[in-house]
């Protein structure tokens, strides 16, 4: 267990300097159109600011690839926030101009730091710490609420957590690591996850890892047609992997000498065109027609895949299992949505595990209808693998 910022005594007057991710979308007019990374965050922000520390968020806005880019300023989420919080946010436009905005700064008062991938060390794979080391002469302790971006190893998300004692996770951080680690090392059984997404080879270290995990493994998306096409079926025109064939029937093998039971979609939803204004079809999934893609699961697969997660007590979703972005194909995913979030009305632990299945689960439902809904894609990712997580790592154990 890593210590959090619970765990630090009197902070008052102390510096507090805090990876956050904020990295929100902005339109043309440079308005935020969707702040749930702020809000995120604001828990944590608003404890330091009860406690009586000063604080300084460092964070990142896409990819400026270490070039001050104006696109990627974060000036105008720094506006927005003033709004969240009710009160100026001090936007300060440099590391190098940092210290003087720093010193007057208030008890309680927040301060944002101008976008951290604006230097070319930020994102260094070197060992370098001279950029770690201006950075820690802004606090007197570092906080980690990034958890979206806790698999990077960078200067503000691991190297600054060495320098600046003690270093912690702040309250969104601690509530990721626990509703994942829960759910993938101490769940109530029987447990189901369910992965999807297009590719089995961005999943093969989820899947080997789940194995050893769950009582059933739902396999959806774009990634079922290579188990498919591995077992002799005919799957048309659709997404495919042919050299993760093998690696398909060996997962197959390991769940099998596992007991864990692969629920795979029986019939799919399939067009010949893409765009959903073709011909849109139900079929079983081993036999698709030349021509046509399967683009997400049918009738009975849904009533298949609802049946196994409402008698599930923990339930795990990374991926959804059709291409949901177009209306036309979004129905699969939306009734394991569905599914899932009756399963959390009758006491099961639902973890919706970042990337595309978060953007489903807010198009189609509540964040609160379910336990814990990550917002972090590729660090909830690398986390269900089993890797450990630079940003985590770097904390402080309790």
């Amino acid at each position: 267990m890593k210590k959090s910022i619970k765990d630090l005594g009197d902070i008052k007057g102390k510096r507090a300097l805090i990876r956050v991710d904020i990295n929100v979308p902005l339109d043309e007019n440079k308005n935020v159109t969707d702040d749930t990374r702020i809000q995120a965050i604001v828990p944590t922000v608003n404890y330091l600011k009860e406690k009586g520390a000063k604080i300084i968020l460092m964070a990142h806005l896409g990819r400026p690839k270490g070039e001050r880019k104006p696109e990627f300023s974060l000036e105008p989420v720094a506006k927005y926030m003033a709004k969240v919080f009710g009160e100026e946010i001090v936007f300060i436009p440099s590391v190098e101009e940092a210290a003087p905005f720093v010193e007057k700064l208030q008890d309680g008062q927040i301060a944002l730091l101008e976008n951290i991938r604006y230097y070319k060390a930020e994102e260094a794979k070197d060992d370098d710490m001279t950029f770690a080391e201006e950075l820690a002469k802004l606090g007197d302790f570092y906080v980690n609420d990034a958890f979206g971006a806790a698999h990077r190893n960078h200067t503000s998300t691991a190297k600054v957590a060495k320098l600046v004692k003690p270093a912690v996770s702040g309250l969104l951080m601690e509530k990721e690591l626990r509703c994942l680690s829960q759910a993938l090392n101490n769940p109530t059984r029987p447990f189901t996850a369910v992965v999807g997404g297009a590719k089995v080879s961005s999943k093969i270290g989820v899947l080997e890892n789940l194995i050893d995990k769950v009582d059933n493994l739902i396999i959806g998306g774009g990634m079922a047609y290579t188990f498919v096409k591995a077992n002799g079926g005919k799957i048309g025109n659709s997404i495919c992997e042919d050299d993760q064939l093998e690696v398909a029937k060996a997962i197959e093998k390991k769940a099998a000498d596992k007991g864990v039971k692969i629920v795979m979609a029986t019939d799919v939803l399939v067009t010949d065109d893409f765009s959903g204004n073709g011909t849109n079809k139900f079929v079983a999934i081993n036999e698709i027609p030349d021509g046509f893609e399967g683009v997400d699961a049918g009738p009975e697969s849904r009533k298949a895949f609802a049946e196994v997660l409402k008698s599930s007590k923990t339930i795990l979703m990374n991926g959804p299992v059709g291409a949901f972005e177009n209306p036309k194909f979004a129905e699969g995913t939306k009734a394991v949505l569905e599914a899932i979030v009756e399963a959390t009305k009758n006491g099961a632990t639902s973890v919706i595990g970042g990337g595309d299945s978060v953007s489903a689960a807010k198009k189609f439902c509540k964040a609160e209808d379910f336990t814990h809904v990550s917002t972090g894609g590729g660090a909830s990712l690398e986390f269900i693998e089993g890797k450990v997580l630079p940003g985590v790592a770097a904390l402080d154990e309790k």
